[in-house]
């Protein structure tokens, strides 16, 4: 389909185990399209954040293909992906894997500073505005709380006006009030920006917001609902 923006064709992920090889993923295929959102549910354990990896460029199928904006993720380099990441991709991790000895205005310009924008500092400064932290700016991620932590992973990801956002368990570390703001935030600015949002969770509510939901089980999809 010509709105197709990330397809996985049946795609298995095998890795090393202490006791030999475990097979993770177990021959997915899965087509999403331009703006949808999309949320991977499961047990732990189940395959849903291999999966998220897969569709990220972050490990690489065993078997099967990843096309991401119709580029074979599987053929490309490990220099060729961080460039095709930087380009089309944001990703939001439940940690937020923030910089520590950078300020939240560095941390969000990081990925325009990467790419050469020669007006990074002051998208950076935009983008934090937009997330409800202009007055953070200059602080550093041990001085801020774990949803101001989340909101700046989420500016700079999203800095770059990436196609795809994928996000992995983004409120899993985050206090109920705290997960929805930082949830109603993510909805918001995927609808103004129109983001494909593919995102892992274990929260029922959370899943019932996205247009699909799709039930990882040992490894393969056991049911993939439309909600829209």
């Amino acid at each position: 389909m010509a709105d197709t923006v990330l397809s996985v064709a049946d795609a298995r992920l095998v890795l090393d185990g202490g006791a030999g090889p475990v097979e993770i993923l177990r021959g997915i295929t899965l087509n999403i399209n331009r703006s949808e959102s999309v949320g991977l549910v499961g047990p732990s354990g189940s395959g849903k954040s291999s999966l998220l990896m897969l569709m990220g460029g972050l490990e690489r199928a065993s078997d099967g293909r990843v096309t991401a904006l119709g580029e074979d993720l599987g053929a490309l380099s490990e220099d060729a992906l961080a460039r095709f990441r930087r380009g089309a991709m944001g990703i939001v991790f439940q940690s937020f894997h923030l910089v520590p000895t950078m300020t939240a205005r560095e941390n969000v310009a990081l990925p325009l500073e990467i790419a050469g924008a020669p007006d990074a500092w002051e998208r950076a400064g935009a983008e934090l505005e937009t997330v409800g932290l202009g007055h953070r700016a200059g602080h550093y991620p041990a001085e801020m709380s774990g949803g101001e932590q989340q909101r700046t992973a989420l500016a700079r990801a999203l800095v770059t006006r990436p196609a795809i956002l994928l996000a992995d368990e983004p409120t899993g570390n985050l206090d109920q009030a705290n997960g929805a703001a930082v949830m109603d935030l993510m909805f918001r600015l995927r609808t103004e920006y129109g983001t494909t949002l593919i995102l892992v969770t274990h929260a029922p509510e959370l899943a019932a917001r996205c247009d699909r939901v799709v039930r990882i089980e040992d490894g393969r999809i056991a049911a993939d609902e439309d909600r829209a």
